[in-house]
């Protein structure tokens, strides 16, 4: 099939994230099976969700993954020209919710495999599809954790995220937290009767503002924009009405560290204050390779561009570093069209992808 059509079917999956991803795994698998990959589907223990990991050559040999997510954010922006799960062509572009975020990474690997499946590979290439990436990497731990019962430990990994087919050697980390507080309700005339939840929850949001300055002149990497880690209040909701007390508050906060600063440091001090709950919603580190790293220059051979030293944004890669495994973003696409309307990938970055994925299989043959 061509990656095309491949993508089209991975588009009509409407695999949100959070939600199950049984169906396009299923069909992912029979497919791979079709191709002799040995595959193994994974499921998180969710109970509905699912991640997989395949492997076409000898999984018992040093080999590469080529890393991707099928999960994609929701579609609900009025934007959309027609159905986002229904992928459309306009022109050069092929138009739909996680053509570029990433199914078109994922459908180019796929396209490539009954190629790859008729090479002499020296060394194996796997294929590793996660769940849940989009709710900050929540699916991706499951198969690292199963990692060493399924393959020899891995040369290094490739994650397909959108960086236009150029290898990026470091990216952020991230971590997220949620802050509540309650209080009891009642008539704002009579406050002494009632406790603010709002009110209760001002200390941390003080502490997350003040933090936030304070890590501007904290460590800094010229690699990335901004220089600094970051933090920032993202949401915060609590009250029903002015004159009602309100009973319940809760705001999330996130911070985005550079290499070398874990981002549940930056959080701590918003944990512990009185009265106020705190709860990890997800954390992966940072990822640093480093410039002349034999993964780099094979990320620069396959590809055929230089490598781009960091970029703010994160992925699972720093997972997979974390991990032992050497890695490095490099994917089709743009990711300034990720997470809007009309979301795109043009049929020569999809076939771009296809070659950088016949080009590994030919280094490794």
């Amino acid at each position: 099939m061509r990656a095309a059509e491949i993508l089209e079917r991975l588009v009509a999956f409407p695999s949100v994230v959070g939600t199950p991803n049984g169906a396009l795994m299923e069909y992912v698998a029979d497919y791979l099976k079709a191709h002799g990959a040995q595959v193994n589907l994974l499921p998180g223990p969710e109970g509905d969700r699912m991640n997989l990991f395949a492997t076409l050559g000898d999984a018992s040999v040093p080999g590469y993954i080529l890393s991707g997510h099928v999960d994609v954010v929701p579609a609900g922006e009025p934007g959309w020209a027609a159905d986002p799960f229904v992928l459309r062509r306009d022109g050069d572009r092929l138009i739909g919710r996680g053509a570029c975020d990433m199914k078109g990474f994922d459908a180019a690997v796929l396209a490539a495999v009954p190629e790859l499946a008729n090479m002499a590979l020296k060394a194996p290439v796997h294929i590793a599809f996660s769940y849940d990436e989009e709710a900050g990497c929540k699916g991706v731990p499951h198969l690292l954790a199963r990692l060493p019962e399924l393959c020899a430990p891995p040369l290094g990994c490739i994650v397909g995220e959108p960086s236009g087919l150029v290898p990026v050697l470091a990216h952020k980390g991230k971590a997220a937290l949620k802050l509540s507080a309650r209080g009891v309700s009642g008539h704002s005339s009579r406050p002494d009767l009632g406790v603010n939840a709002i009110h209760a929850l001002l200390p941390a949001l003080s502490a997350a503002v003040v933090q936030a300055e304070a890590l501007k002149t904290g460590p800094q990497d010229a690699r990335f924009a901004p220089p600094w880690s970051s933090l920032q209040i993202g949401t915060l909701s609590g009250g029903q009405a002015i004159n009602i007390i309100p009973d319940a508050a809760e705001a999330r906060v996130e911070a985005r560290a550079i290499a070398g600063v874990d981002p549940e440091e930056i959080l701590a001090p918003l944990i512990g204050l009185p009265g106020v709950e705190a709860e990890w919603l997800s954390s992966y580190p940072a990822l640093a390779l480093p410039e002349g790293h034999p993964l780099a220059d094979l990320a620069c051979a396959i590809s055929g561009n230089p490598a781009l030293q960091a970029v703010s944004y994160g992925t699972e890669a720093g997972l997979f570093q974390a991990a032992g495994v050497p890695s490095v973003i490099c994917g089709p696409g743009d990711i300034a069209r990720a997470h809007k309307p009309e979301e795109y990938l043009t049929e020569a970055e999809l076939t771009g992808a296809v070659e950088m994925v016949l080009a590994l299989g030919r280094h490794l043959s």
